[in-house]
């Protein structure tokens, strides 16, 4: 209530007498940012009254009617990860629609003494919060629900974003791993590859299963005399582990592709390592090989193996 609104005790006794107004003054940092904010219109110069932000119509807001319970399609696609009848891809084709909430937590950018002499927020930043894979890489927590986000995070705020935005965030936030429900009975990781897809709203194939890779691998084979084979396997890396310790084929942070090298009898260990350093040069080096290849690990097979 403002000072011209707020009359005396008196004011009704006397209806021909002005009002007059009680000395009555909200605190200085409270006045302070109620007047940088309380504008009548938004930034585009829309005006504020009258406004409706709910349904359909307003892109901003895709979820008036959402419970904060996990995704239903998401659900069942960990659920047939769980049982063997799903896969890795069934998950990320379920993420493609799926409502996630991407945590963000409210810190001070600005801050000091304001015009009445008392210390006042003068802007506050909201902020992704980004977490470390094991091996040192930037991740992005996301969550499938309202309540395993408060449980992990009790300060961090929920904003309902569809699948692919999240992967836009975590590609924005130059994460290299995009992390769904940490600490969770089962959490999932999508891996760079995997996000890039998701956030392009394109079909994802797993290295260890994409045909596509096969020439490159043939290509560099064929480049070196001591190699005899290459064959690709899903890396360790791949399996996952639920709360109470079952493994699932799928949803591990990585190495995410396993390279069984074969190379020519007769070889010396430092020919050995040397023959393995120039495949990963020459697969690095590989524009198309580094997009689709998260991580990597090669192994011996054959007699090499036993050298």
């Amino acid at each position: 209530m403002s000072e011209a609104d707020a009359t005396g005790p008196d004011a009704g006794s006397a209806p021909d007498a002005p009002a007059r107004p009680i000395g009555r003054h909200l605190p200085g940092h409270i006045e302070a940012a109620l007047r940088r904010s309380g504008q009548p219109t938004d930034s585009a110069g829309q005006p504020w009254a009258g406004r409706d932000l709910a349904g359909g119509g307003n892109p901003l807001h895709n979820f008036d009617q959402d419970d904060g319970e996990p995704d239903s399609g998401y659900v069942a696609a960990i659920a047939a990860l769980k049982s063997g009848t799903g896969d890795e891809v069934d998950v990320h084709r379920a993420l493609a629609s799926a409502r996630l909430f991407v945590p963000v937590v409210a810190t001070l950018a600005d801050g000091g003494i304001g015009e009445h002499g008392f210390a006042e927020d003068k802007e506050a930043d909201m902020a992704l919060v980004s977490i470390k894979a094991p091996d040192g890489r930037p991740a992005l927590p996301v969550f499938s629900s309202v309540d395993r986000l408060q449980a992990w995070h009790p300060d961090a705020r929920p904003v309902a974003v569809f699948g692919p935005r999240a992967a836009l965030s975590a590609v924005a936030e130059k994460a290299q791993l995009l992390v769904i429900d940490p600490g969770a009975e089962t959490t999932f990781v999508v891996r760079r590859p995997g996000m890039w897809a998701l956030a392009q709203q394109r079909e994802w194939t797993p290295s260890y299963a994409d045909e596509s890779l096969l020439p490159v691998l043939q290509a560099a084979a064929d480049a070196d005399p001591v190699i005899t084979g290459l064959a690709a396997a899903p890396g360790p890396g791949v399996a996952s582990r639920t709360g109470d310790g079952a493994v699932i084929p799928g949803g591990g942070p990585g190495p995410e592709l396993r390279l069984n090298v074969s190379l020519r009898p007769g070889l010396s260990q430092d020919q050995l390592a040397a023959a393995l350093q120039r495949l990963q040069r020459v697969l690095g080096a590989d524009v198309e090989f580094a997009a689709r290849v998260d991580s990597l690990e090669l192994g011996l097979q054959g007699p090499a193996a036993q050298a």
